[in-house]
């Protein structure tokens, strides 16, 4: 049997996450025109609500067929799904099938980036893949900025639906270069799939992940509805649990977590997760309603987060040889506490240019912090466990920031209430959480007076959200002080 072409492989694979990545950050560019042809500006945020959702509740099944069945086949299929989903997406009659067609796209690009990053600990020694994480780690920044770039071409001179068929030869070529050129170990012990335990990990992640991704916007957090979808959700977990005690090939291997490595990695990962979503989604906010600044200056603001991530993943892969899993870890964690501090020094003094600095201070924590995760990870599991562990850390970031944005949301939404109510009095409309809408808009139709108290009120709620965010990275440090040092790290290559 031929050897696997790495250098194919590897680009095949950085081509999928690159397809996967993207998918955010272009869809978000061209939903105005979107809603224009389609209509259901009341459904705006299911567009992206299914998307996540169906991403999120398959990554870990799709981690634990992957040991299973290879990793090959896996990645083939969540591609195909991916791509049928793309191809319909643009066929999309109305808001309503836009929103189905993304549920499919959902359900395939649960596979793509921890079946990537899998392949990868399986193609790599310990050493390489310290430096090869810096390479995947890079394809997040680049998309963060070729995204808008190539939403806003295809909506000026094609047509909206070019932003999802042009996945369609990335993902066929991506598919092709794995296919063809990877080789795997043969199988030769017949495994059992866990299929009890995978519909009971759906039901509790489905109505958990809509509360989360909904609460407080078409679900109130006190209705019959919020009540009933967490009992279901806790109900589930709960049955979950006590399945996976006894299954005889359990979908989550509760063993691995008293790994060091393991829970370390996962833990980071979420708060990680909590962290990145949360000032991707709150800073530009506070950049262009309280300190009054263009939406070109919010947005720059936050790329620079994408600069510092992959230059650091490059840096920590190369130290991580050097001076051991803790030691980068910690690094990470100063960092990211550094970053944090500064937006509420941003938050003092009122200059933009900190936001720039203070998410470039961030990035490149988030980069250090990433690539000591998976690669202290992936070198603590043998083969047969390293999807199911990979994919249980994808999932970790991403649960991390859906949770993290949903506290953080509702913690600014409760302050925003409070503080507009005590405003009251000298506004001339009737004060809610959609008055922030007028200020983001320009104010064109406010006083100056009703401009300070939205903007003060404003700068009040996102103050706890600055903190709370300090808090995680407080956190991401002392969890980072438990990770192993590099040389307790066991390399099971391909037992």
């Amino acid at each position: 049997m031929k050897e696997t072409n790495r250098p194919v492989v590897l680009a095949a694979i950085l081509l999928a996450m690159f397809m996967a990545a993207v998918e955010a950050t272009i869809v978000a560019t061209v939903m105005p025109r979107i809603v224009g042809d389609l209509g259901g500006f009341a459904l705006f945020s299911w567009v992206f609500s299914s998307y996540l959702l169906m991403q999120v509740v398959t990554i870990p099944i799709y981690g634990k067929l992957a040991d299973i069945y290879g990793r090959k086949l896996v990645f083939t299929i969540g591609v195909t799904i991916f791509l049928i989903g793309s191809l319909l997406c643009g066929f999309a009659s109305g808001m309503e099938w836009l929103i189905v067609f993304r549920f499919i796209q959902g359900l395939g690009a649960g596979a793509v980036q921890p079946m990537a990053t899998t392949i990868v600990g399986d193609m790599y020694t310990k050493e390489e893949r310290a430096q090869i994480q810096g390479y995947l780690s890079s394809v997040w920044g680049i998309s963060a900025v070729a995204g808008p770039f190539l939403g806003s071409l295809f909506v000026e001179y094609i047509h909206w639906a070019w932003v999802f068929w042009v996945n369609i030869p990335l993902g066929v070529i991506a598919v092709l270069g794995v296919v063809l050129f990877l080789k795997e170990p043969a199988r030769e012990e017949s495994r059992h799939v866990d299929y009890s335990g995978s519909v009971l990990l759906l039901v509790g992640m489905v109505p958990f992940m809509v509360i989360l991704v909904q609460g407080g916007q078409t679900l109130l957090w006190t209705s019959l509805w919020t009540w009933a979808l967490l009992g279901l959700s806790i109900s589930a977990f709960f049955a979950f649990v006590q399945h996976e005690r006894n299954a005889r090939e359990p979908l989550v291997t509760f063993s691995l977590w008293k790994k060091k490595a393991v829970w370390t990695a996962n833990v980071g990962a979420l708060t990680t997760g909590a962290i990145t979503l949360a000032v991707s989604s709150f800073l530009p906010t506070y950049v262009q309603g309280v300190l009054n600044q263009t939406a070109l200056i919010a947005g720059l603001s936050l790329t620079t987060m994408s600069i510092g991530w992959p230059i650091s993943a490059v840096v920590a892969g190369k130290m991580l040889l050097k001076t051991g899993f803790k030691k980068t870890a910690i690094i990470g964690g100063v960092s990211l506490t550094i970053g944090t501090m500064l937006y509420l020094l941003m938050y003092i003094t009122g200059l933009p240019w900190l936001a720039a600095l203070a998410s470039l201070v961030t990035g490149i924590g988030m980069g250090f912090t990433s690539t000591t995760y998976i690669v202290s990870l992936q070198s603590e599991v043998s083969w047969k466990m390293r999807g199911e562990a990979t994919a249980m850390n994808m999932f970790s970031r991403q649960l991390g920031g859906a949770v993290g944005v949903a506290f953080l949301g509702g913690l600014l939404n409760s302050q925003l209430s409070r503080q507009l109510s005590e405003d009251a009095e000298e506004l001339s409309f009737v004060p809610s959480l959609e008055s922030v809408n007028r200020l983001l808009e320009g104010g064109a139709e406010l006083t100056g007076r009703e401009q300070q108290l939205l903007s003060e009120s404003l700068s009040q709620g996102l103050l706890v959200v600055f903190i709370a965010i300090l808090a995680l990275a407080l956190i991401t440090l002392i969890v980072n002080a438990c990770v192993p040092k590099g040389e307790d790290a066991t390399t099971r290559e391909r037992q």
